[in-house]
């Protein structure tokens, strides 16, 4: 990430920054790692700190699954019912310790209430819809294809234009960053990065609610949702600065890397974190040596698992695709192409694929909600007859 400001902030930090009626703004430093990593500082009209209410957690503990086969795996994520807000409709389907993977197919977003996750960042792809996430920072429009990437304690809000909305949302347990070696030693993303710093879409139009009420806000800690009724209006901020804060970036901004011949899957990374990494799939020419194999070869995860989440187009390496789709190919046993792709992919010249690929460097359990849109066929589907 790099050094962004929005708003009105004093001249130096951790100093006397005072309204028009001569009372003080209140600063507050946002950093998710302690103050020894990347923060932001705040300036809110009002404390940040006054409760009016705490109401009793409810438990969103998602129920995991463990059926003892190891195969693989196919979920039909547009089968997940809708729901009617955003908070209800989210739904973990595969977890471990370091992230949720979760469908969600909302009619309506946040409505009044804000909403924190003080367990994760989250990355929500936008499969489905347009709106606006509305947060302290400000606001961030979006539309298909974006990755919202936000800060855990970020307060939020969504909206949406319509009620036709499909997403897919990673929770992380540990920093959502830009891949190490896309950046060069001060942090900016260098020449060979697949993108750049222009490509990231900032928090605009910050608005200053200095408002006093009763503002509901449920905050997600160690699977239970907390919630609070706060005396201020959340997002009462007057201006920012830092390193800090959410972003949208389109995955049709990502630039593919291609070559004579097939390229292993980290040229397609887009995120890392400690647990997992992000990777986008996008329309791309194919490998142009004479005697090439655009398909991918067969490979084994042996220390990780696959997730692969399909969005749109034609993908060469697999059958019966779907949008919303979501294949697992756990570590320990060996996938490749289905029967007949590899040969089809020959001379072919480019590919109009559209997906999202998640690896975990530690195993994913099913849930409940994924036992209910499973294919159970589908470990046989690499055979040929």
């Amino acid at each position: 990430m790099h050094y962004y400001s929005l708003g009105q902030i004093p001249p130096k930090r951790h100093t006397q920054f005072r309204k028009s009626d001569g009372s003080l703004y209140q600063e507050q430093l946002f950093s998710t790692e302690g103050f020894s990593d990347l923060y932001s500082l705040i300036y809110h009209s009002n404390p940040p700190t006054q409760i009016v209410q705490v109401g009793d957690p409810i438990s969103v503990a998602p129920k995991k699954i463990h059926d003892k086969q190891l195969k693989h795996r196919c979920l039909k994520g547009f089968q997940l019912t809708t729901e009617k807000d955003y908070l209800s409709s989210r739904k973990p389907v595969l977890v471990n310790n370091d992230c949720y993977i979760s469908l969600a197919a909302p009619e309506s977003g946040t409505g009044e209430i804000f909403f924190k996750n003080a367990d994760a960042d989250e990355v929500i792809f936008i499969h489905k819809g347009t709106g606006v996430l509305k947060t302290m920072y400000g606001q961030i429009p979006f539309e298909y294809g974006d990755y919202l990437v936000i800060p855990r304690g970020t307060i939020y809000q969504i909206d949406f234009d319509g009620k036709d909305n499909r997403l897919l949302i990673v929770e992380s347990t540990s920093p959502i960053l830009t891949p190490k070696r896309y950046r060069n030693q001060f942090g900016q993303l260098a020449e060979h990065s697949p993108f750049c710093e222009r490509d990231i879409r900032k928090p605009q139009d910050l608005e200053t609610i200095d408002k006093q009420g009763e503002f509901e806000l449920h905050i997600k800690k160690q699977d239970s949702i907390y919630p609070y009724v706060y005396l201020n209006h959340p997002f009462d901020v007057i201006g920012w600065d830092g390193f800090l804060f959410p972003y949208a970036f389109s995955i049709h901004n990502f630039e593919p890397i291609t070559g004579r011949v097939h390229q292993p899957p980290p040229v397609h990374q887009t995120f890392e974190t400690r647990g997992f990494v992000i990777c986008s799939f996008v329309p791309r020419l194919f490998d142009y040596h004479p005697l090439s194999i655009p398909a991918p070869y067969n490979h084994s995860n042996i220390d990780s698992d696959e997730v692969l989440y399909y969005v749109d187009g034609d993908f060469m390496s697999r059958k019966n695709v779907e949008p919303g789709m979501i294949t697992l190919h756990p570590g320990g046993i060996p996938h490749g192409p289905h029967p007949g792709t590899i040969e089809k992919s020959i001379g072919q010249l480019e590919t109009r694929e559209l997906a999202v690929m998640i690896d975990t460097f530690r195993p994913l359990l099913m849930t409940e909600y994924a036992a209910g849109i499973e294919d159970p066929d589908y470990y046989k589907s690499w055979l040929t007859h």
